[in-house]
């Protein structure tokens, strides 16, 4: 195999109609796109070309067999874009964020979530509810892959993400910048509807299997559950992230309407 042709194999790719057409839309560096040879266009792939031509970014049409060699996922739906290595924040990026939009920081800190489709799950709900970013470890954890981005439905276009070299040291830091780091276990005595999550939040969700790591845990300002009534003992890391993330959406729409009306 020559080196160009593993270049081209190993290459970051986005995958999939809605992962691409959110690639273009936010203007993500992207070298090529490929579709399927005769594919049939709805709205999102002619919004494709369409954004394709107005940032001159070539549009091949290549074979099916093609896209399956490049891509990464086996989900490609007919259409990859090659594009730069993923471009990662920081915190001190997210903070920003929240003092634009004039809010108080809420962030997601994953430990130890390896599975990409739980990373872009929590990604795309984290978008959904507004919060200004996710942190995730640099080693043991999911990244900004095309796998990730699809699940994610091209949320993590939008979405600020952080890789850090150790979480423990991290979420000390976050309550350092004051924000409260709110720790989601299942031996936790506060059910998350009672925890405070109004202020500067930093929402710790640890892995399916083994939750919280103990030093990630000791450094938590507090730890919540999750109230549990069935059979299952535990949630998945997505679920849990987006239970708690719209309680604290629950919590702010809340306070601002008392603080409009007050």
């Amino acid at each position: 195999m020559s080196r160009a042709r593993a270049r081209k194999i190993h290459a970051q790719t986005v995958e999939g109609r809605r992962a691409v057409l959110e690639a273009l839309r936010v203007g993500r560096d992207i070298t090529r796109i490929m579709m399927a040879e005769g594919i049939e266009f709805g709205p999102q792939l002619s919004e494709v070309v369409v954004l394709a031509d107005q940032q001159s970014i070539a549009v091949d049409a290549v074979s099916k067999r093609e896209l399956d060699r490049v891509s990464h996922t086996a989900k490609h739906q007919g259409v990859i874009a090659v594009v730069a290595d993923p471009r990662y924040s920081s915190i001190e990026d997210m903070i920003h964020l929240a003092d634009e939009r004039g809010e108080p920081p809420l962030v997601v800190v994953l430990d130890g979530v390896q599975d990409p489709h739980n990373f872009g799950a929590v990604a795309r709900t984290a978008n959904a509810a507004g919060a200004h970013g996710v942190i995730i470890p640099e080693r043991r954890s999911a990244s900004v892959s095309p796998g990730a981005i699809r699940a994610s439905a091209g949320a993590l276009e939008h979405v600020l993400v952080a890789r850090e070299p150790s979480l423990s040291r991290t979420v000390r830091y976050l309550k350092d910048l004051g924000l409260a780091a709110i720790g989601l276990d299942a031996e936790g005595e506060t059910a998350h509807t009672s925890a405070d999550l109004t202020g500067p939040v930093a929402i710790v969700v640890g892995s399916e299997g083994e939750g919280l790591s103990a030093q990630v845990r000791s450094e938590c300002s507090e730890l919540v559950s999750i109230p549990m009534f069935g059979e299952i003992a535990s949630l998945n890391a997505s679920v849990s992230a987006a239970i708690v993330l719209y309680e604290a959406v629950r919590q702010r729409s809340l306070a601002a309407e008392t603080t409009a009306t007050g």
